[in-house]
């Protein structure tokens, strides 16, 4: 049998290191011993694998005995391999230690979740069942407890978590002494969701246009959600006209877009507007018909305390004359058509204000500068001849 490189290799290395006398041996053997009797953690190195148990070396006659159920489905530990233990049962020349690897994780779990307790470090557990209020859930080997109301990162009511899903919490209450661990999902999420939030709400601005999604719809307002942010649209940013019969046309879950009108960072809370996506009517209004343009009017309705009715144009807008700007003369019945001149619009009912007195007196003005533009102006002669006859005419009288 021929003997390669690699192997002489690993021979001079193992020949090299340095040999532990008797005394030595003797002393470890007693140490790992006193450990093991204060039932306190200890490595113990793997000396055989039978069926059933993984049989360790203690310091004693008899090697100490690890069921190998305790590893869970784990692969087991190689020969000469160390593994953490603690003693359960103790043995004699005849009979072998009992020793538990899966205890000496708890008991390692139980310190290491003390220190996460106490440095407020996030955990990662499992779901192992559901009980009654809440979870039973591992952490570093440790069994703890997770309520419902803990679970989620609003109040749950019901049990939404698997088992067997991985999960990250903080612990919220320790006591190794009472084998206390309540652990909270809800801590964790808030967190996360206070980070992203400040993410999201760096990138947007108010006058921003923004996909949402709607949450609720109220009797006075609709209610939106922004990256699970919410925002509210109040009744009067909903549309131009109507805006009660416009918010009963919304759904929960329906997508749409708003615009942004407040940005509270704080909060943070978002004010969002529907009607701003669109041009205001009376804007529009007011471009179609400019202040102190002349229209022509068809009367609907006409009461002399209250004002006059009417529609203007193809597309029937509504216009109103009140009754100071109805003037003395006016005598229309509903049905006539008149001419007014246009005195504004109102932004609350989109209705565009006329007046006809004041077309009358744009009328009339036009007619006296019309009559005064046709009429021949006197020469020069002319006035020095009325400007004597004046003179004599005093003359006279004297």
């Amino acid at each position: 049998m021929t003997t390669t490189n690699e192997e002489i290799k690993q021979n001079e290395e193992t020949t090299n290191e340095p040999e532990m006398t008797m005394d030595e041996l003797i002393a470890q053997q007693e140490s790992l011993s006193e450990h093991l009797n204060k039932r306190e953690i200890v490595e113990v190195t793997v000396v055989q694998i039978t069926g059933d148990y993984i049989l360790v070396d203690t310091g004693a006659k008899k090697e100490g005995a690890i069921a190998v159920s305790e590893l869970d489905g784990k692969t087991l530990p190689a020969v000469g391999e160390k593994v953490s233990a603690v003693l359960v049962k103790r043995g004699n020349d005849e009979r072998h230690s009992i020793l538990s690897h899966k205890k000496a994780l708890e008991m390692q779990g139980w310190d290491i979740c003390k220190q996460a307790y106490e440095n407020k470090e996030r955990v990662k557990g499992v779901i192992l069942q559901t009980v009654k209020g809440g979870y039973i859930v591992e952490v570093f080997g440790v069994s703890g407890f997770m309520p419902l109301s803990l679970s989620e990162l609003h109040t749950a009511y019901k049990h939404y978590l698997p088992v067997g899903a991985k999960i990250k919490a903080m612990i919220v209450e320790f006591s190794k002494e009472k084998q206390k661990l309540i652990i909270s999902r809800k801590q964790v999420l808030e967190e996360d969701e206070a980070v992203r939030r400040t993410e999201v709400l760096g990138q947007i601005k108010e006058g921003d246009v923004l996909r949402v999604v709607v949450a609720k719809v109220d009797k006075d307002r609709l209610f939106l959600r922004f990256h699970g942010i919410e925002g509210v649209v109040n009744l009067e940013n909903i549309a131009w006209k109507e805006p009660e019969a416009a918010l009963a046309n919304y759904r929960r879950g329906q997508r749409l877009k708003a615009k942004l009108l407040k940005l509270d960072k704080e909060t943070p809370r978002l004010e969002f507007g529907l009607k701003q996506l669109f041009l205001n009517p009376a804007d529009a209004l007011k471009r179609r018909y400019p202040y102190k343009s002349s229209v022509k009017a068809t009367i609907t309705k006409v009461d002399p305390e209250n004002g006059v009715e009417c529609t203007i144009g193809k597309n029937n807008t509504k216009g109103f004359i009140s009754p100071f700007e109805m003037g003395r003369d006016f005598t229309a019945q509903a049905g006539d058509v008149i001419s007014a001149l246009v005195v504004g619009v109102d932004p609350e009912t989109f209705t565009v204000n006329l007046s006809v007195k004041k077309y009358d007196q744009v009328q009339n003005r036009k007619v006296v500068a019309q009559y005064l533009k046709q009429a021949p102006r006197p020469t020069l002669g002319q006035l020095l001849e009325d400007s004597f006859k004046t003179e004599e005419d005093e003359t006279e009288e004297k």
